[in-house]
């Protein structure tokens, strides 16, 4: 890969199913240290996309590619557990790799849970499940964590939290961060780059760009980019690939479509 930067990178991305196109020429980048955010509204393909990135989703047409070796942690959208299967917290974080028990307890004291590795998956809330699989995809220590809806059935205090703690996680393990999200008003702030995802890329770039471009508006409407204008703040930085802050310059993926 020319760029050794670029973790991932989407050209000309095409989805169908059953005839009808899910994602259409889609061109994306991820880079070292970047926490990336896909918006769009519902049905809009951002699941789609996140799976397609990963591999998980047979694409019609365009290219993918991976920085070779890259590591990948994984929060999906939706995760069904048969209540009736026994299933502890230890468990869960451990069914695909082994991990000891001082491992397990630091991550979770990282995603500010108490030691509950005995405890039953079936008995936690909403934000409690929702922080242990952020552990579970830590526990890979990823180059790229990629995080579908990461709040949801959390609270807007709860989501506050959590997007620190992305943040602050992001920036434990110099590792890049795709985010799919629907909490506008909280999510920006948070991102240094946005993609709004219409089946195709309606608009890109930093957040102040994106709240005021006129396919975000007709998509979202003038009081979201209000409310944007609340929380976002100006990014003068980026971080570099060993997590340090360097000034900002301007990339030829920033502009908006």
């Amino acid at each position: 890969m020319a760029d050794t930067q670029t973790l991932i990178k989407a050209s000309g991305l095409k989805v169908s199913r059953g005839g009808q196109m899910i994602l259409n020429g889609i061109d994306l980048t991820v880079d070292s240290g970047e926490i990336v955010t896909l918006i769009g509204p519902n049905g809009a393909g951002k699941s789609t996309l996140v799976r397609a990135l990963l591999g998980l989703e047979p694409t019609d047409s365009g290219t993918i590619t991976r920085k070779a070796g890259l590591v990948v942690g994984y929060q999906a959208q939706k995760l069904v557990i048969d209540p009736t299967l026994p299933l502890t917290v230890r468990r869960f974080l451990t069914l695909t790799h082994q991990q000891p028990d001082e491992e397990l307890a630091r991550t979770l004291d990282h995603v500010q849970l108490e030691p509950i590795l005995d405890k039953s998956v079936h008995v936690l809330s909403g934000g409690e499940m929702q922080r242990v699989q952020l552990a579970r995809a830590i526990l890979r220590n990823p180059d790229l964590l990629v995080l579908d809806e990461p709040t949801q059935n959390v609270d807007i205090s709860g989501a506050i939290d959590l997007y620190r703690l992305i943040q602050e996680t992001r920036d434990r393990l110099n590792c890049a961060v795709v985010m799919v999200s629907h909490d506008l008003n909280v999510v920006m702030s948070a991102t240094t780059r946005v993609y709004c995802l219409n089946n195709h890329i309606c608009c890109s770039g930093r957040p102040a760009e994106v709240s005021k471009h006129p396919e975000f508006l007709r998509l979202f409407g003038q009081s979201a980019a209000d409310m944007l204008a609340i929380y976002t703040h100006h990014h003068d930085h980026d971080h570099g690939p060993a997590g340090e802050v360097r000034p900002t310059h301007t990339h030829d993926h920033d502009h908006p479509h």
